[in-house]
């Protein structure tokens, strides 16, 4: 099932984010133990199930490891992704390197992104969002080419 949605969310003092329940059932319910986190594009923060994230390390190792920009993007990736605690109450702690890679401040936006979420910053993600929605149409045209 493709995750969809957008849900501000606040940071607690704690730096623990609460995943709202309709997206934490689209994750694996009551079953839902642990989420990998991990830097992202855009100084975003991605979201992934154990699963979804093996899946990418697939993709990743299909790669060649003979490029510099391969090495050095799995090196900034992996050592600074975290596999998480989900809490009894839904939340996962975000740790203090990654909220200041994606420089997160109290008030933050969840998305669903197809295979994964996103972790913005609020004012950051109202700011993409100006700068790329009036290009929306020409935005789809390349993504269905």
């Amino acid at each position: 099932m493709a995750l969809t949605g957008t849900w501000p969310r606040t940071l607690d003092d704690k730096g623990r984010l609460a995943v709202p329940k309709r997206v934490r059932e689209d994750l694996g319910g009551a079953d839902l133990k642990s989420l990998f986190l991990a830097p992202w594009t855009e100084k975003s923060l991605a979201v992934f199930t154990t699963e979804k994230f093996d899946a990418l390390a697939q993709r990743f190792s299909e790669k060649s490891a003979g490029k510099a920009d391969v090495r050095n993007y799995m090196r900034l990736f992996y050592a600074r992704a975290e596999h998480l605690d989900v809490d009894s109450q839904g939340r996962l702690r975000v740790p203090d390197r990654l909220k200041a890679f994606a420089e997160l401040k109290r008030e933050v936006v969840l998305l669903g992104v197809s295979d994964h979420l996103e972790l913005w910053d609020a004012t950051r993600w109202d700011a993409y969002v100006a700068e790329l929605n009036p290009q929306f149409d020409e935005i789809a045209e390349h993504a269905f080419e």
